[in-house]
């Protein structure tokens, strides 16, 4: 965080001149050249040098005021902001000279596997390798990202382009390579479609202050109500938005609510479990999931009855536990609320009800006429663009609450990302690769559920878009049929297991970053009961499934969504 000094004059002057409130007036000369009717020194070079001295304090403490408004308490910069000066302090701060080693290493494995991938007889004969070789290395790359300081949707679309690149190459034919490439894009296209309509949906609400419909009616203060409370508002938000969405919302929340402190920092902990585990049982409330629905692993209804049950204890273990701790067990937080002083947008509740609209109408969409679900997403965005641009009409300050505005604030580089992972991981499959590992695993782990589960520990380390990603390509739907126990595993795992270190998710991420958790503090403080919540959660799933419980069937007769 760059610190502000004040600024001290150069202009020093005789010791027995005492100037109080010096009148000012001003002249065509230079504007910021302020002159005082004192003609005692009006002639001579020292009145011009305190003159010009004290002209250069004042303009550069107009630029760091400025600088300081536009700069956000957290030390980040307002996109109109330039981060030069701020950006060099952090350089400083933060410089270490054995990354340049990392980097100077990384793009010397990258020279290397270039040069070998032009050798095109070598990559003809021993495909399988190269193409592991370079998804291990571009992995590497994306697991190292703050070490190498390289962007992660870079190094995807990097590795994308070369995975590619080599199966063309070893295919046995252009036109083969070609035509798994055309079918490899149309499945990632859907995934990236639905991604960026949802996240535009959510930033439009979010610009109009829609969420504090839902914040506002969080009033307790009591520690324990409010550990409870935090993490199922929590989970069912993160089972409508995506789980990033949901923490930065309610992680803005607490700062609201409770000082800081060890409490806070466990609540925003809560967070990150709840929206973890809110994000697995719809197949709206996690890219996996959602990576799933869309290609027909699992269905709406089946998801939501399957799952609903095990994600609830995998939240209800760890709130329990923490409810034990002695700072929660300790003197309540008594913080002034300060939420009335954020003012919603005009019409932001209906913006926030055609936002939430959209995105439940989505399954319905699907259903009734059988098209993809990233067209009910473009449905809903479409229809909520013609709104927000009709309620705005001529209202020129209101530009950040349209669309088109809001385009430019969404995560860009996180939908690149996927695209990138997906296409590469999509080369696998089309090369046969996933298939051999596939039935390695088979010979050697006979059980699914140990499979799922190791899913779910390893993406607290890795990243699971690819881990599932990989995981459909290595099992097709003849393996396991949509809806199989093995399919509403791997979802469940895959999104809570990330919770056990604050590195497994977007949302540990996030809430890392917010509110300047250290990695070890939280595997000290939160993640043996995250932990406990997912072997919990599996316990229950398995359960419910030999005992056939689940939720009230009932809900098979709700129109439309079965079997969607």
């Amino acid at each position: 965080m760059s610190t502000f000094l004040p600024i001290k004059s150069h202009c020093i002057f005789p010791s027995h001149t005492h100037f109080k409130n010096p009148p000012i007036r001003t002249s065509p000369a230079p504007s910021l050249l302020p002159q005082t009717s004192f003609s005692r020194f009006s002639d001579g070079p020292r009145y011009r040098y305190c003159v010009l001295a004290k002209a250069e304090d004042q303009a550069r403490e107009n630029e760091l005021g400025l600088l300081q408004e536009l700069t956000t308490s957290s030390g980040t910069c307002d996109p109109l902001c330039s981060v030069d000066e701020m950006s060099s302090q952090e350089f400083e701060a933060t410089y270490q000279p054995k990354t340049d080693l990392l980097k100077a290493f990384a793009i010397l494995a990258a020279a290397v596997t270039g040069t070998v991938a032009i050798n095109q007889s070598w990559v003809a004969a021993n495909q399988d390798i190269a193409m592991a070789l370079l998804f291990g290395l571009g992995y590497m790359g994306i697991i190292f990202e703050e070490s190498l300081a390289f962007n992660k949707s870079g190094v995807g679309l990097l590795m994308a382009v070369s995975l590619w690149t080599i199966r063309s190459i070893g295919a046995p034919s252009n036109d083969i390579a070609l035509s798994e490439l055309s079918h490899a894009t149309a499945e990632v296209s859907e995934i990236v479609f639905f991604l960026l309509g949802a996240m535009t949906i959510v930033e439009i609400v979010d610009a109009h202050q829609g969420f504090k419909l839902v914040t506002d009616n969080i009033t307790t203060r009591k520690p324990k109500t409010l550990l409870w409370v935090v993490g199922f508002v929590t989970f069912f938000l993160s089972s409508i938005l995506d789980n990033l969405t949901s923490t930065i919302v309610m992680v803005s929340l607490l700062r609201k609510l409770a000082p800081p402190s060890e409490y806070r920092k466990l609540l925003g902990a809560v967070v990150v479990i709840a929206a973890n585990a809110g994000g697995a049982w719809t197949p709206i409330g996690d890219v996996t999931t959602t990576m799933l629905w869309i290609h027909g692993q699992i269905s709406t209804l089946s998801t939501m009855k399957g799952l609903f049950l095990p994600s609830a204890v995998s939240l209800a273990v760890p709130l329990a536990l923490l409810s034990l701790t002695s700072e929660v067990n300790g003197k309540g937080q008594n913080s002034a609320d300060v939420l009335a002083s954020e003012q919603m947008a005009p019409r932001g509740q209906l913006v926030f009800s055609v936002g939430l609209g959209a995105l439940v109408f989505v399954p319905v969409f699907k259903a009734l006429t059988g098209l993809p679900p990233y067209m009910g997403m473009l449905l809903g965005l479409g229809v909520l663009w013609i709104i927000t641009d009709a309620i705005h009409y001529g209202e020129s300050e209101r530009q950040r609450l349209k669309v088109p505005q809001a385009l430019s604030r969404i995560d860009t580089q996180g939908a690149l990302f996927f695209l990138g992972i997906l296409l590469s991981v999509s080369s696998l499959e089309a090369a046969g690769i996933l298939r051999e590992l596939a039935n390695y695993l088979d010979a050697h782990i006979p059980s699914t559920e140990l499979i799922a589960s190791t899913i779910g520990v390893v993406s607290a380390i890795i990243d699971n878009v690819p881990l599932v990603a990989a995981t459909m390509g290595m099992y097709d739907l003849s393996s396991f049929p949509q809806d199989s126990e093995f399919w509403q595993l791997v979802a469940f795992c895959a999104g809570t297991g990330g919770s056990m270190l604050v590195i497994g998710s977007a949302a540990g991420v996030a809430f890392m970053g917010m509110e300047k958790v250290d990695f070890f503090w939280y595997m000290k403080k939160v993640s043996g009961f995250a932990f406990a919540g997912y072997a919990a959660g599996i316990a229950a799933y398995l359960a419910t499934h030999n005992l056939n419980i689940s939720l009230p069937t009932a809900l098979a007769q709700v129109p439309f969504l079965h079997g969607s």
